[in-house]
């Protein structure tokens, strides 16, 4: 019986300071701490300081009151029973410019379990006189369709309307969203855009289609242009402060402006820190719609897209891993709609089974796994409840600091955003070039000999504005120029091994260098084949026969001699080891090999 069992209760009480002396013992053994090292650093010493400023504690005691789901601040969630009763809105993204192969795939997807449709129109996706026969056979009063048009979101609304009129929809009946956003196509393009317009077509949609939104804050160019996730949350709570007063402007009340807008947001394979940003976006624009008057109205409508910019183009089924933990995370944080992208997003336009991929994946989650089924999961955890509030405060901060510019049209013209997001990509970037943040199948574990699948081009995104990075971007660059190599001399570009010691004692650095090179497409080989020779042994081989085999390669012809491993050894040009600037190295090392830009 219940009454009967004790648990931990006959454990005795564990405090703070006893972790503290039991870790700063395991620190001593490690090295990571001395004898000279006090109880009391043992927390800075494990603390983790995340990308845009937040500090991760090693040790999480119990955090701040959160509320209740369905309740201010939001941050379980903005619907009593969450997504339990029916999951969350499975939202398949288009943009393929053929209007048929539109209408197969979104036929095929609603079949399957897609719920709602995000289309891109206009710059080489969707015509905008094609949406009548991409959505044929759609019945437009059950399924919620998200348009994207960029700067012709006029044009793109009347077309949408133009439709509801040809198939006699009545819009009181229709939801979705209009999609316009024009501070986020200022991100993106550089062009300032109208938020009149944005506030024109909220009025329409207020007053005949109250189901339908007209506005997007889309902070996924924030994402992509490198920002973390208090870049993504600074500036999406700006954009929709903005739109707020546009709206508000145009003769809506505040309940039914905040009603017009919705929010998109980047949801990555770092699990925990999407969860926190969503969780904390809610609490951010809940504060907002408070002080805005309308606390009760406040409920942010979320959604969330995998990250194209964690997206690799090669070895890319890697990529079901990443958007199946993404979406995973953006389930539990609470996002009502989710988007994921297929796996060769990044090699061009998806094929049949990259779109059904990617739509089993929110299925098996829903279905299988059920993570809608437990409201707000992530409640109640020490971890989590901080990382939300750390995450909060510091998106706060970034707000008011774009709103003391001006807001975010002003902000992106005097450089501050893009100064802001370059000073945080240059922070990832190290650590990806070192590869402290490894990307499997390109910074770790490469596979040289793989086939990748080939895809029609894709629509390329807009430019002008903020950057679009990715994060296996300069690894890829590498491998590129690689099989330029390969395709113009039949052989891929190595480096001459030569290993030290037995097969035991050498192995681990010969994995070690094998995989190393790979990530930038070169290969290695004990043939005298190559200008560049990379010693790799033990450190006692190293002691005895470093100086004398760096020798004996430049007598052989090689011009430069690298070294597995750290020291200082006497004709040895530069060491390869863990921790060191790969994306240099490999750079270096294809030039001395020849190989062209």
């Amino acid at each position: 019986m219940a009454e009967n069992l004790s648990l931990g209760a006959d454990f005795p009480a564990a405090s703070a300071e006893q972790w503290r002396r039991l870790a700063l013992a395991a620190l001593r053994r490690s090295g990571a701490a001395t004898e000279e090292t006090s109880p009391g650093e043992v927390e800075a010493l494990l603390a983790t300081t995340t990308y845009g400023g937040p500090t991760i504690a090693a040790l999480h005691t119990a955090g701040p009151e959160s509320g209740l789901p369905g309740r201010p601040p939001f941050v379980r969630g903005t619907d009593p029973a969450g997504s339990a009763t029916g999951g969350w809105d499975v939202r398949q993204r288009y943009a393929d410019p053929v209007p048929k192969e539109t209408r197969e795939a979104v036929l095929t997807d609603l079949e399957n379990g897609a719920t709602s449709l995000w289309l891109v129109l206009g710059d080489g996706a969707l015509p905008l006189d094609a949406l009548p026969e991409a959505l044929d056979g759609v019945h437009l009063d059950l399924a919620a369709v998200v348009l994207d048009a960029g700067d012709a979101i006029g044009r793109a609304a009347g077309a949408w309307f133009d439709l509801l009129a040809a198939r006699g929809v009545d819009p009181g009946r229709v939801t979705g969203n209009l999609g316009a956003d024009p501070l986020g196509g200022q991100a993106r393009t550089g062009v300032p855009g109208d938020p009149g317009e944005a506030a024109a077509l909220a009025v329409r949609c207020a007053a005949e289609a109250p189901g339908l939104r007209a506005v997007t804050v889309d902070a996924t160019v924030y994402h992509d242009a490198g920002g973390s996730e208090v870049e993504e949350l600074g500036a999406a709570a700006a954009t929709g402060v903005a739109y707020l007063r546009a709206l508000t402007g145009a003769g809506l009340s505040v309940p039914a402006a905040l009603g017009q807008i919705e929010f998109r947001y980047a949801a990555t394979a770092d699990q925990f820190a999407t969860i926190a940003k969503l969780r904390a976006a809610r609490r951010i624009w809940a504060r907002i719609a408070e002080l805005s008057g309308a606390p009760e109205a406040g409920g942010q409508r979320q959604h969330a897209v995998t990250s194209a910019a964690m997206l690799t183009a090669r070895d890319p089924w890697v990529n079901l891993l990443r958007t199946t933990i993404a979406a995973f995370a953006a389930g539990v944080g609470g996002a009502r709609a989710v988007t994921v992208l297929p796996f060769d997003h990044q090699l061009g336009r998806p094929d049949a089974l990259a779109r059904r991929l990617a739509r089993n994946t929110q299925t098996i989650l829903l279905e299988e796994a059920h993570v809608a089924r437990v409201l707000d999961p992530a409640g109640g955890s020490y971890y989590v409840e901080q990382y939300t509030e750390q995450l909060a405060g510091a998106g706060w901060e970034w707000f008011t600091r774009i709103e003391r510019e001006g807001g975010p049209a002003a902000a992106l013209g005097s450089g501050l955003i893009a100064d802001r997001l370059a000073e945080v990509w240059a922070a990832r970037e190290t650590n990806l070039a070192h590869r402290r943040d490894p990307i499997t199948g390109v910074s770790e574990f490469p596979d040289l000999a793989e086939q990748l699948p080939e895809r029609r081009p894709a629509a390329g995104p807009p430019g002008g504005g903020l950057p679009r990075r990715r994060y296996a971007e300069a690894y890829e660059r590498l491998r590129d120029r690689s099989d330029a190599h390969l395709a113009a001399t039949g052989a891929r570009p190595a480096v001459r091994l030569v290993l030290l010691g037995s097969a035991a004692a050498h192995g681990p650095r010969l994995t070690f260098t094998t995989n190393l090179f790979a990530a930038g497409g070169i290969a290695v080989t004990t043939e005298d084949t190559s200008p560049v020779v990379v010693l790799c042994g033990p450190d006692k081989e190293y002691a005895a026969h470093a100086e004398a085999e760096a020798a004996r390669a430049r007598a052989g012809g090689a011009t430069r001699v690298l070294l597995a491993g750290r020291g200082g050894y006497p004709g040895v040009d530069a060491y390869v080891h863990v921790g060191v600037d790969a994306v240099a190295a490999l750079t270096k090392t294809l030039d001395d090999l020849g190989v062209a830009q």
